[in-house]
């Protein structure tokens, strides 16, 4: 059943934009170049709404798997979500949302999610909802945040999957393999047509997915009781980029909410390295801290710390990255020059 919903998200996700991308080109979806682009000439937007078919058909999918009545509420909870974000992007994509609007919606989302993800959750799992809300909220706007140069969150969203679909393995929970799987291979379909000639992006339809499938399968992954560093560990480099540099603006009095190219990832590309060169730094710092999660949650007590200042190494090495690039590149020149 894992392999007929990876195959299914992969299969969609590939096609439908076959279809999608023309009736995309006569709306006029267009993202136009911003202060905070990374890119220079309209581009058609939007096609995250493939991702969400793909994805949505997979979760569909697994709910036919032989699973126990609260996994399988769980996995219709997750997948409610997940098209209920898209549908906000969306309406983002074509007519705009005020952001007070915008964010109660978020909000709102996720603490109807986790209120009902704890209904079938062990425990006192209920005392958990006014984070899992703000979990969810603020996962979404992090994946908007750094949906900002090709192929990063659709490789975001492959890994996290995979991560994730290794976490229900490890840990017995068949719904998160099903979730992981359907996430990472919906999101890997994108890849091609995000890198490819005629590159399309995601839009707000795609990011919003991205941030609130991995948010909420993170939560009801959580509340399950699935160790924290499985949960935790994918989506390190994606918040630490996020907040950091948050931190920074508000700390410069900077409006924090401002268009801007002041992550980690944004500032690679100016410095000199391309798209895939910087979501490939991304990317690797991501699979490095997924793996040394694992390994802390495989390896128990006596593992954890040593894991976790490794992760800390990795996350602080990331942040680094843009002065490590920009010297490297400036000796290379003055060596040929």
């Amino acid at each position: 059943m894992a392999v007929l919903v990876a195959a299914l998200a992969l299969a969609l996700s590939l096609l439908l934009p076959l279809a999608v991308k023309p009736w995309l080109l006569r709306r006029g979806v267009l993202d136009i170049p911003s202060d905070r682009s990374s890119h220079s000439i309209p581009t058609i937007r939007g096609m995250g709404i493939t991702v969400a078919g793909a994805l949505a058909a997979a979760m569909i999918a697994a709910l036919f798997a032989p699973l126990d009545p609260a996994d399988r509420v769980t996995l219709l909870v997750a997948l409610a979500v997940m098209v209920a974000a898209a549908t906000i992007g969306w309406i983002e994509d074509l007519r705009g949302l005020g952001v007070r609007i915008r964010a109660a919606l978020q909000l709102g989302l996720g603490l109807v999610s986790t209120a009902a993800l704890a209904t079938v959750a062990p425990g006192h799992a209920f005392w958990w909802i006014p984070a899992g809300a703000i979990a969810v909220a603020a996962y979404i706007n992090v994946a908007n945040f750094m949906d900002g140069i090709n192929g990063i969150s659709g490789l975001h969203g492959l890994v996290v999957g995979v991560f994730y679909a290794l976490a229900g393995h490890f840990t017995g929970h068949d719904w998160l393999v099903y979730a992981g799987l359907a996430i990472g291979a919906a999101f890997a379909g994108f890849l091609p047509w995000n890198l490819g000639r005629g590159a399309v992006f995601l839009g707000d339809v795609g990011s919003y997915l991205l941030g609130a499938a991995v948010s909420v399968t993170a939560v009801a992954a959580f509340l399950a009781g699935v160790s924290v560093e499985y949960i935790f560990s994918p989506v390190l480099i994606y918040l630490a980029d996020t907040f950091v540099t948050l931190i920074r603006r508000i700390a410069a009095g900077e409006r924090w909410y401002a268009p801007h190219r002041q992550h980690a990832y944004q500032r690679l590309t100016i410095v000199g390295l391309s798209h895939l060169q910087a979501t490939a730094v991304v990317t690797a710092a991501t699979v490095a801290t997924g793996i040394l999660g694992v390994l802390a949650a495989r390896g128990g007590a006596a593992a954890s710390v040593p894991m976790g200042i490794l992760c800390a190494v990795v996350v602080l090495l990331y942040l680094r990255t843009p002065t490590i690039f920009q010297r490297i590149i400036r000796r290379r020149a003055a060596a040929q020059g």
